[in-house]
């Protein structure tokens, strides 16, 4: 799609800082294991990308969902993690507060996250309740007249240093979807507790924990939306949700034919740089063609969320697809580097990492096939 003049400079600014700022740093912060720096995170929020779904009169950038994949590409592009982290806080928590939030908790939670004072996390998926969320058993239960929210939480992006989470819990004794209801909890909340932070494959500048609820009295203050809307509040994002993760793939799939062809174009093997080799060349062309087919899948569908039409296949189509070439564009990437590409701390090595996880997350690809099968079996057509 042809980009307006607005979309190309903010995407330029984007990019400026997320090279500058972030990819420069990125492998030594991994190394450290000290995460992003709170002053990384202070520039994000000076640039206005932690409200960028949010309206201008609630602190945000009322930014177009085209505009919003293409800075999460450019922070995907410099680490992932990081850009998961900016992301979560984007949507689903503060669109969810903009969209269902009485004016006591658009001043309380939705200002603060929107300026990037304050970040949010989504706590959903539990030990036994990932893909299906309606088997969620987190509970808030009636004792004494007090509402006491208990359970636990895995896989939590961002659960130790966010500093508002939005919880779905169980209000009722009934196992089902209509007996779900989201909840908006400080993380200083007694009883709020992180069991631990996850060791992972890649995405490791960004917490990832599980999380306890231990007996945190619930008020109508805390309570999303109304009681019942839960699953409906979770569901509401998904389409988002996997446009941002397709996003996040394309930046990590570029970032890894950029990395592959500037090695192609300086390393000689048998007295001629590797991109003169039509083994590599050929390998390189069809990483670009995949690259460019994710990133205008993504911008099909994230154009479509911006006119408001229902683009579930779309949404997981891109998600599926994009997530695919991003792992196997940086497994190419790192096959064109040789041994160079095997050794830890390099560029292409971290991009292979960070990749895997995006078939995973924001429901797995095998979930996202089972969705466009839905869709085609309804009688879905092209937009």
């Amino acid at each position: 799609m042809i980009l307006s003049e607005r979309q190309l400079a903010l995407r330029a600014t984007a990019r400026d800082f997320a090279q500058r700022e972030i990819a420069s740093h990125a492998l030594a912060w991994e190394k450290q294991g000290s995460g992003v720096p709170e002053t990384t995170l202070e520039g994000i929020a000076k640039l206005g990308f932690f409200g960028m779904l949010v309206p201008k009169e609630y602190g945000g950038a009322g930014l177009d969902f085209v505009s919003y994949a293409l800075v999460t590409e450019e922070f995907a592009a410099a680490d992932c993690g990081i850009c998961n982290l900016v992301n979560v806080s984007n949507s689903p928590v503060t669109t969810a507060i903009k969209d269902y939030g009485t004016r006591q908790q658009i001043e309380k939670f939705l200002i603060p996250l929107a300026t990037g004072e304050k970040r949010g996390c989504f706590l959903l998926t539990e030990a036994n309740a990932g893909s299906d969320a309606a088997a969620i058993s987190s509970r808030v239960e009636t004792t004494d007249s007090r509402r006491i929210l208990r359970g636990s939480k895995q896989f939590v992006t961002a659960g130790k240093s966010a500093h508002l989470a939005m919880v779905i819990a169980r209000h009722g004794l009934k196992s089902k979807g209509s007996e779900l209801s989201a909840y908006l909890i400080p993380t200083d909340t007694p009883g709020f507790h992180v069991e631990r932070l996850e060791d992972k494959l890649g995405h490791r500048n960004c917490d990832t924990a599980e999380i306890s609820l231990n007996d945190i009295e619930i008020t109508s203050e805390n309570l999303l939306g109304t009681e019942g809307e839960g699953y409906k509040i979770a569901l509401s994002y998904l389409n988002g949700g996997r446009i941002g993760v397709a996003a996040q793939s394309v930046g990590v799939a570029r970032a890894a034919l950029e990395a592959a062809l500037d090695y192609a174009d300086h390393r000689e093997t048998f007295g001629k740089k590797l991109n003169e080799h039509q083994a590599i060349s050929f390998k390189l062309s069809e990483m670009a063609t995949r690259v460019s087919a994710a990133r205008a899948l993504t911008l099909h569908a994230a154009s479509l969320e911006d006119a408001g039409e229902k683009a579930i296949a779309e949404a997981s189509m891109a998600k599926a697809f994009s997530s695919d070439v991003a792992e196997w564009v940086s497994s190419e990437a790192l096959q064109i580097h040789g041994g160079y590409g095997f050794l830890k701390n390099t560029s292409v090595e971290k991009y292979y990492r960070d990749a895997r996880v995006l078939r995973i997350y924001e429901g797995t690809n095998e979930i996202q096939n089972m969705v466009i099968a839905r869709q085609l079996k309804s009688g879905w057509k092209p937009h």
